[in-house]
């Protein structure tokens, strides 16, 4: 019989936000494969709390190897080295144990998020022969909008979907609704107009450290900046997207 390889969408931190589908995904699993990026990495002792609620399936810490961040010109490339090589150290955890496993992810795993693309590298490889499956999860984006009560979308209208990197490109495209993700430096506090932007932020969302801020970009930034940090504070990590809106746009 053929092992089973099962990338579980987790939400955003709060158990209750675990799938039926996901718990019983994570409970039939002989273990659960997670990136260590330090030794108290508070994201992995996440990953074993809620493997304990789902059939605590072991929890294997695997170290993350170093992205190469010295030349932001080569991002592509760097990321392409990095996703090789975490393929090279999950793939040798799946040849030294056999069973099936499951790597958990936090939101959803189609978006911005390697694992989809890791465990493709290892099936290529063809050094460890198994089946595998996606599941779903509550995005950092869906949680957002809840939690502002609003839509993402203006009527009728596209929204897009970018990383910080990428913010300022995207409105040199014309883009006026605006999803943001990745985004560790803030790059919104650079754009030259803040006042016409409105902004809806939110840090670790769904965890007991979960913050909101809604405003007009120029008047809420120095709260964000405080915030964030208050964030990190509780939590030891902070995750945080945002939405931005050009005042003016159709809702």
């Amino acid at each position: 019989m053929s092992r089973r390889i099962r990338i579980v969408g987790i939400g955003s931190g709060h158990p209750d936000q675990i799938t039926l589908e996901a718990a019983a995904a994570i409970a039939s699993v002989d273990y659960v494969i997670a990136a260590a990026k330090s030794p108290d990495d508070p994201l992995l002792e996440a990953r074993r709390e809620i493997c304990r609620r789902h059939g605590n399936p072991e929890v294997i810490a695997v170290p993350d190897p170093e992205r190469d961040r010295m030349d932001p010109a080569d991002y592509t490339g760097a990321v392409t080295h990095w996703h090789d090589a975490r393929a090279a150290a999950y793939e040798q955890v799946l040849l030294e144990r056999y069973g099936d496993a499951a790597f958990l992810v936090w939101g959803d795993p189609m978006l911005y998020d390697s694992t989809i693309r890791v465990v493709e590298r290892i099936h290529e490889r063809g050094n460890v022969h198994f089946d595998w499956d996606v599941l779903p999860g509550i995005s950092s984006l869906q949680v957002l909008a809840a939690r502002h009560r609003i839509v993402l979308h203006e009527v009728g209208q596209p929204t897009v979907i970018t990383t910080g990197r990428r913010l300022h490109e995207a409105i040199a495209d014309g883009a006026e609704n605006i999803a943001v993700m990745l985004d560790a430096h803030l790059a919104c506090a650079d754009l030259a107009e803040p006042a016409q932007w409105h902004l809806w932020w939110g840090a670790n969302l769904a965890t007991p450290a979960e913050v909101l801020v809604a405003g007009s970009l120029d008047s809420v930034l120095p709260r964000v900046r405080r915030e964030r940090e208050v964030a990190k504070t509780a939590s030891g990590w902070v995750m945080d997207t945002y939405l931005l809106r050009r005042r003016g746009s159709r809702r």
